[in-house]
């Protein structure tokens, strides 16, 4: 058999499981949600079939060829390029009828009448369509439609080996599509028999709840406490551990470096610059991610988050928003950059650019780590590694995030009444049915696919960072070090703030990776010329409070740390996504003076009133 690579492409409607069929053929662990939107761009993999090589296209997610959104004006365009050799449809079992209307708008493509394309018809989701009573004659629809048609559940090994060979048999074929003027409704009707007439009985039950006017705000606030509450918990011993366990390998890494007889500064420069930056921002973000990344991933399998959306969509459209901002404000909350990526899924250029400037009022879980600190160490010392204090602390970063949600609402009420009038489009969201998560591939695909992707990202950027905080603290100039200058310069304005010149010089220096910006203030104030461990929480707030810092100090701060400037690698992909740097500038302009002017307004009634 001749050697040649065949591309296939993988089109469906979003949710029915196109990304788990790509995942189980090719082997990649291509991102897998339950709720619309989630792959935003398409990934390409590889599998072979028969002794044929395949390149398999995996397409987000459309209903129609009448593309409106970024992501499905990926999927037409790719599909209306000829490129393809075949095309997989992939159909909801349990939806057959919006499937078959993209089918037929695939059949009609011009190059695919012209070259006799072939086509497969993937019915994905066979399980769920047996569990809720509803069978399909395939066959009459393999008649009727005159192209191959395979019954699939992309979960069982077994259905990919037939997708394989069905594949394989339809690849040399030329079909004439002769069938283009059935009609996807009535032919749904046809071969889908109901034996269940109120299968979708229980899960409207519990989207009567879960979706209430008060009973949804109500959930989504106590799933967001709880998994704070387990985040902040179970993380204090392993991020104890791991800390421990770091820092004894940096003297073990000094020793050797000098034993290898490096100069003492090198070594210094090395080992307290570089090193240790990097080795704070493991032991502090690697502990907490491990954890909320796995929790809200199995949220998002289970089918929760488009309840989210659809429980928010009233308030962004009160606001001149899409509801589908509330789905990019989730993913802020793992990864700023990844909101503003998934931004593509908002349809309109007016909302989908509201949304990209407002993600980073969310906070991401780099600031998580700085805000849980300030408030153990000012509003719950003493008490917050017991479950009560952890629940405590887990109360009040809710309150925080919610925060960071109304002001993302009102600053889309602003924009949208000034910079970006417009009015709200309508857009569709589907809720799709709940599904038992299956947690091995859970936790695989947060640990690898985001944990180790975020840590991965933050550390590529601390140990520059260290190294550049280290030249600026042990550099003199006027025997004052070029951090002690930057840190006078900006102390007038951060007394206005309710901050010092130290705080400000500090979230300055972490641009790179917000998780540094409290070991700087630490190596700022103790004038050491490298970053300074605290083992303990008391020894960390003697410091600070040694240096002027009151319940104000640490209540301003986290206003700053809620609302500023985004880091470099959100900063990047906005000039990605927007193509332009007046876009940018005001991404990056619009939480910093918010912040500031929130600082300066709290510093003044605190004043007053304190």
């Amino acid at each position: 058999m001749e050697h040649r690579l065949y591309k296939a492409a993988l089109a469906g409607n979003p949710n029915v499981g196109k990304s788990t069929i790509f995942n189980n053929l090719t082997g990649l662990k291509q991102h897998t949600g339950n709720w619309a939107g989630v792959t935003v761009a398409s990934a390409c993999g590889f599998f072979k079939a028969g002794g044929r090589e395949y390149m398999l296209v995996d397409l987000p997610g459309t209903y129609s060829l009448a593309a409106r959104s970024e992501d499905e004006k990926v999927a037409r365009d790719f599909l209306c390029s000829g490129q393809a050799d075949i095309i997989i449809a992939v159909c909801d079992a349990t939806c057959m009828e919006r499937g078959l209307y993209l089918l037929k708008q695939i059949l009609a493509l011009d190059y695919v009448l012209e070259n006799g394309t072939p086509v497969v018809l993937c019915v994905n989701l066979c399980d769920e369509a047996e569990r809720k009573g509803i069978l399909i004659d395939f066959e009459l629809l393999q008649d009727v439609l005159q192209l191959p048609v395979i019954p699939c559940c992309a979960r069982r090994p077994e259905s990919l080996d037939r997708l394989k060979q069905t594949i394989l048999d339809a690849t040399d074929t030329r079909n004439s599509y002769e069938c283009l003027d059935f009609s996807p409704k009535q032919l749904a009707r046809e071969t889908t028999r109901y034996t269940k007439t109120n299968y979708r009985k229980q899960e409207e039950q519990i989207d009567r709840i879960v979706t209430g006017p008060v009973s949804g705000s109500l959930i989504m606030i106590l799933l967001l406490l709880v998994i704070f509450w387990l985040t902040m918990y179970g993380a204090n011993l392993p991020g104890a551990v791991l800390w421990n366990v770091l820092f004894f390998l940096e003297e073990k890494l000094a020793s050797f470096l000098l034993w290898l007889r490096l100069p003492a500064k090198l070594v210094d420069f090395l080992v307290y610059g570089g090193y240790r930056v990097l080795a704070w921002v493991v032991s502090v973000m690697l502990p907490p991610m491990a954890i909320f990344f796995p929790l809200f991933t199995l949220l998002e399998d289970l089918g929760y988050l488009p309840r989210v959306a659809f429980n928010m969509d009233r308030a962004f459209m009160r606001c001149k928003a899409c509801g589908k901002q509330c789905l990019t404000m989730v993913m802020g909350l793992g990864c700023n950059a990844v909101g503003v990526t998934g931004c593509r899924i908002i349809d309109s250029p007016r909302e989908r650019l509201v949304a990209i400037l407002t993600n980073s009022l969310i906070p991401c879980n780099g600031r998580l780590p700085t805000l849980f600190s300030l408030i153990t160490l000012f509003f719950l010392a003493g008490i917050h590694e017991s479950a009560a204090g952890s629940f405590l602390a887990a109360l009040m970063l809710t309150i925080v995030i919610l925060a960071g949600v109304f002001a993302t609402l009102a600053c889309s009420w602003i924009l949208s009444h000034t910079l970006l009038k417009g009015v709200p489009s309508s857009f569709t969201l589907e809720l799709p049915p709940y599904r038992r998560p299956q947690i091995g591939k859970v936790i695989v695909r947060s640990m690898v696919s985001r944990t180790l992707f975020v840590l991965g990202r933050a550390a590529a950027v601390a140990a520059p960072a260290g190294l550049l905080i280290w030249f600026l603290a042990n550099v003199q100039l006027n025997q004052l070090s070029l951090l002690q200058h930057l840190t006078g310069f900006l102390d007038p304005l951060g007394r206005l703030m309710g901050l010092d010149g130290v705080i400000l010089t500090a979230f300055i220096l972490g641009f790179p990776a917000n998780e540094i910006v409290i070991p700087i203030i630490l190596m700022t104030y103790l004038q050491t010329g490298q970053l300074v461990e605290m083992t303990n929480s008391s020894a960390l707030f003697g410091l600070l409070v040694s240096h002027g810092w009151t319940w104000k100090t640490a209540l301003c701060m986290m206003v700053f740390c809620l609302f500023h400037w985004p880091c470099s690698t959100t900063c990047l992909t906005i000039k990605k996504e927007t193509g332009s740097l007046r876009w940018t500038a005001a991404a990056i302009a619009l939480p910093t003076i918010l912040g500031t002017l929130l600082c300066m307004t709290v510093n003044l009634l605190t004043s007053i009133f304190f």
